[in-house]
């Protein structure tokens, strides 16, 4: 499927650029950061496993070794599922990074039994929203202070067969199925992205552009829950038979992370969804600027971050406090 598939042709060099990868130690997140740290970025490999992590870094070096304008990885325990471990690393980013031009929010979660986090929260609507949301919230003063800088939301096709139910996000009320928590917590990539870009012009800030995107059908880790939550005979016939002729390599799977972190095309365009780095259509929930500001205030509730102004540039000073 590699051939077929949209690929990020930018030459852009990333010299002097700090970059986050959530989920950077496996699948289309290592691909990611290896990419960015070839151009010269400093990226820092956000991910829950720190030894996976240290792993993937050494290969990813040990890869490259030789090559002139490599950057520099840096590996940093985050847990989304734990809004303290969210908070804590945020902190430490904020007080020894002079600034940050790009997050990508890739690390997430597929098909998991139900359960809840410490929080509270629906284990997906934690990893893949909740966690994501407020990373981005926290580094936005530094962010804005950086720009240009760009917010990158992996999300998947898959929301566009299903309707986030905005009034029973965290599943309190509906009866929980895997696949409609995951397409809901893909759904909320999209519309926390286009939340983002019309606060960002309410507030007449420019220079932070806002993405979302559909990887392609990747062949990674992402679905080790389905033999929990499926028949093991869907499990084979979804992954091997198929889907089989349409898997994309993680390395394929990662050129639109690229494309929305790095590439000149986009550089003046916020708000979006992509596929095989090219704007892509999306459902009309996802379109739909209501739902976004309703995405958006509901976020700020669960997250209690109702006394906090993001949008501030010396806001970064509370997380130093």
């Amino acid at each position: 499927m590699d051939y077929l598939s949209g690929w990020c042709k930018s030459e852009r060099r990333l010299e002097g650029f700090t970059i986050i990868v959530t989920g950077g130690n496996t699948g289309i997140g290592k691909e990611t950061a290896a990419d960015l740290y070839r151009r010269g970025a400093r990226v820092i490999m956000a991910c829950r496993n720190i030894i996976t992590a240290q792993e993937a870094k050494v290969d990813i070096e040990q890869s490259m070794l030789g090559q002139e304008g490599t950057g520099e990885l840096v590996v940093e325990e985050l847990d989304l599922c734990s809004l303290e471990s969210v908070r804590e690393f945020c902190a430490r980013v904020t007080a020894r990074e002079r600034g940050v031009r790009g997050v990508v929010c890739n690390a997430g979660v597929m098909m998991c039994p139900e359960g809840r986090t410490r929080d509270g929260f629906e284990t997906h609507l934690a990893s893949n929203h909740l966690g994501h949301a407020l990373l981005t919230l926290l580094l936005l003063p530094l962010l804005i202070q950086s720009g240009p800088s760009r917010v990158v939301f992996v999300s998947s096709r898959i929301h566009q067969f299903f309707k986030l139910d905005l009034n029973d996000m965290n599943f309190k009320k509906t009866q929980y199925s895997p696949l409609q928590a995951y397409a809901n917590s893909k759904t909320a990539n999209i519309l926390f992205a286009k939340a983002l870009d019309l606060k960002l012009k309410e507030h007449n800030i420019k220079g932070v552009s806002t993405y979302s995107l559909h990887p392609g059908i990747v062949k990674t880790g992402i679905g080790r829950h389905f033999p929990q939550t499926a028949w093991s005979i869907i499990t084979y016939g979804f992954q091997n038979v198929l889907l089989g002729w349409c898997w994309k390599s993680p390395r394929c799977g990662a050129q639109t992370s690229i494309y929305c972190a790095v590439d000149e095309k986009c550089e003046d365009e916020s708000g979006f969804y992509y596929s095989d780095c090219a704007k892509a259509s999306t459902t009309r929930q996802c379109r739909s600027e209501s739902e976004a500001h309703k995405l958006w205030d509901i976020t700020i509730e669960m997250l209690d971050l109702q006394g906090y102004d993001p949008f501030r540039q010396d806001s970064s000073k509370e997380l130093k406090d």
